[in-house]
């Protein structure tokens, strides 16, 4: 297993494992992450400044992926995780939070104060995972990212 940061190369494997994981968990397609135009084209949508988005590698073949991005439409100093998406074979195996702790000390070391993420109630392990690891649920969403139909809001202090 191996968490590297995404190339050119990878754009079709990371849209198909996010394309595949939300309807797999009943999410809409629409009002989520389905249907951003950034997820057709990944490696482009990561190369601004303070930005990263890593790629989950295991033997070779690309299993999943997560990234650290300015929190859209905010002058705070909040970052947000985005397209945390794994396929089948690399879940309950730990790569998830391996691939947390990535993104969370990108997002230190990159210097973002506080760390904010949407999800939805369906994704119960990984909610679990944001709340042991210190994230707080909000009322409501924060920086106008388009995903309406996301449920679940969360932030963090890094």
């Amino acid at each position: 297993m191996t968490i590297r940061e995404i190339k050119e190369d990878d754009n079709s494997a990371i849209e198909s494992i996010i394309k595949a994981t939300l309807p797999e968990f009943g999410l809409p397609t629409v009002g989520t992450a389905y249907e951003d135009i950034e997820t057709t084209r990944m490696f482009e949508s990561y190369q601004g400044n303070k930005e990263v988005y890593y790629i989950l590698e295991d033997n070779g073949k690309v299993v999943g992926g997560g990234g650290i991005k300015k929190l859209a439409n905010t002058e705070d100093n909040i970052c947000e995780l985005q397209k945390m998406y794994f396929a089948p074979e690399a879940r309950g195996k730990g790569y998830g939070k391996k691939m947390f702790n990535k993104c969370m000390l990108s997002a230190k070391e990159m210097g973002y104060e506080r760390c904010y993420l949407e999800s939805a109630s369906a994704l119960k392990t990984a909610i679990s995972m944001y709340e042991k690891n210190g994230f707080e649920h909000l009322g409501g969403p924060m920086g106008g990212t388009g995903h309406f139909s996301c449920g679940v809001w969360m932030i963090k202090k890094l």
